[in-house]
């Protein structure tokens, strides 16, 4: 069987969608919703929670895999740099191929995995996030 691809997803970060995070998770650092106090930071204005961009890693496999993410899907990814509000960000996930998942549970039965290569960039293309996803083959 031939590794599905991944359509790559693009969504503009907004202050409003940071500010509805920071509400949703309880989160309110000041670096995220402050842009007064975040302007005197080394980061010179507010950026996004981490886990709210990697929220559109999960979702660019969702939109691929659906339930099948939700199961299986792992992410193994590394924050690079900040996502800032007015940026459009782009997830790609680049095929890697196949390969065997060895932790627990899995040794018995050798239950194969899609990998993907998973970036998330701003629009000058720096890389904000990278790292792997894998999802169980069909």
């Amino acid at each position: 069987m031939e590794q599905p691809s991944v359509p790559p997803l693009s969504r503009a970060l907004t202050q409003d969608a940071i500010n509805a995070y920071a509400d949703a998770a309880g989160d309110h650092n000041p670096i995220h919703v402050d842009e007064t106090f975040a302007r005197a930071t080394p980061f010179g204005g507010t950026i996004a929670h981490g886990m709210l961009v990697l929220a559109y890693v999960s979702e660019t496999m969702t939109r691929a895999f659906g339930d099948a993410w939700a199961r299986t899907g792992r992410l193994k990814v590394r924050f690079k740099a900040p996502a800032r509000p007015g940026d459009t960000l782009t997830v790609t996930a680049e095929p890697k191929g196949r390969a065997v998942e060895d932790s627990p549970g899995r040794e018995e039965n050798g239950q194969a995995r899609w990998e993907y290569a998973v970036t998330c960039a701003n629009a000058a293309g720096e890389a904000l996030i990278t790292g792997t996803a894998s999802v169980e083959a069909a």
